[in-house]
């Protein structure tokens, strides 16, 4: 096998982490769609038609292919424990859709289960790996900016009105905006702080009652060497801090006009749980097609990051950068597509060529870690203290 070779992928799950991911992977030379598994044969038959290769109807079976060398592990939260540990015992490497788990205990497993087999771990995709993070991490470790110092995030979305299992409403099986999306802003803070988090002190909100799980949090995390760093969210779907990135979405498109109060609108149309459940099935591979290749990278809202001589601000295409006289900007625009840097991650870590990226191995446990610190400092109002960073 040539290091140059793609890394032959197969994906377990083909649901919205899939769809959300499916464009670069489309595109990214770094891997090849190999094989799948998942429970609607549908689905199943859509992507043997579109990569070939083989759908299969458990994780077992992908576990058993001999022609998939690594798997993208994007079913739900709760199942990453026990898909992880299949596959891994199948000598697959592993790239692990965030969160991690939901539980600490489950994180642990699949640690404990990649480093047994001796195959690589990768935690993603995260916001981690947006252009824009990446380059300001680069300018930080040039040196020219001086320390970290501060980190301020925030991110107001409309993500407790999208359509929603019940179990997705459900704190203790990993629903809220905790574990799906706390989880990106801690990424993104881990990677730019550059230091290692010591403790957490936090609030959350949950106000409403209809969709009872924490929609909003506010956490103050303090960092080895001083530094410390702000992350709010808000999931509530009032005020959209899109609008402070140039009008350019998550995924790198631009905001549609309508685009306000839409999830809120296609909600009040549902009269069950069951129908909320099928309205998110309806956005699964094989149901609807996968948005076109982004213009813009991906974000998770405003950054900004105080160093000794500069701010550097993360906006849709690169980094503004305020330096002390003088401003300046650092593009960094999705080559060849927003999600590439993780597959090119993926085949890092694989090939042994090039930087091992930092979400490898025991990174997504960390980060895990933070979200429960949130949780339970909210909860007792109380400094937490971190243990697994």
């Amino acid at each position: 096998m040539s290091i140059s070779d793609p890394v032959r992928l197969g994906v377990a799950g083909l649901g919205r982490g899939f769809m959300l991911t499916l464009p670069s992977l489309r595109v990214d030379p770094h891997v090849r769609l190999v094989a799948c598994a998942a429970p609607r044969a549908e689905s199943r038959a859509a992507f043997e038609a579109e990569f070939g290769g083989r759908g299969h109807a458990t994780v077992a079976d992908l576990a058993d292919d001999p022609d998939v060398e690594a798997v993208y592990i994007a079913t739900p939260h709760q199942m990453h424990r026990d898909h992880a540990e299949i596959l891994a015992a199948g000598g697959k490497h592993l790239l692990i859709e965030k969160p991690l788990a939901v539980s600490m205990e489950d994180a642990d497993a699949i640690v404990d289960a990649a480093r047994r087999a001796g195959v690589q771990l990768l935690t993603g995709p995260s916001h981690s790996f947006d252009q824009p993070v990446l380059k300001a991490a680069e300018l930080i470790a040039s040196g020219t900016y001086g320390k970290v110092r501060m980190l301020h995030a925030f991110n107001y979305t409309d993500f407790l009105y999208r359509p929603r299992r019940p179990e997705e409403l459900d704190t203790a099986k990993g629903g809220g905006v905790l574990f799906s999306q706390a989880v990106h802003q801690v990424d993104v803070m881990r990677l730019l702080m550059g230091a290692r988090a010591t403790h957490v002190m936090a609030m959350t909100g949950a106000w409403d009652r209809t969709r009872p799980t924490e929609g909003a949090y506010s956490a103050l995390v303090g960092f080895e060497g001083g530094g410390f760093a702000t992350l709010t969210y808000s999931g509530y779907a009032h005020f959209d801090s899109d609008v402070l990135m140039g009008g350019v979405g998550e995924l790198g498109h631009p905001k549609a006009a309508d685009a306000y109060g839409k999830a809120r609108r296609a909600l009040a149309t549902v009269r069950t749980p069951e129908e909320e459940a099928q309205l998110k099935s309806g956005r699964t591979y094989g149901a609807v097609e996968a948005p076109p290749p982004a213009p813009h990278a991906e974000h998770f809202g405003p950054v900004t990051i105080s160093c000794d001589d500069a701010d550097l601000r993360l906006v849709a295409d690169g980094v503004e950068v305020w330096g002390n006289v003088e401003r300046g900007f650092v593009p960094a625009p999705p080559v060849p597509a927003p999600r590439a840097p993780v597959l090119a991650g993926l085949h890092a870590l694989l090939r042994g060529r090039g930087a091992r990226p930092p979400q490898s191995d025991g990174w997504g446990r960390a980060s895990l870690e933070i979200c429960h610190a949130i949780l339970h400092s909210a909860e007792t109002g109380g400094r937490v203290t971190l243990h697994h960073q």
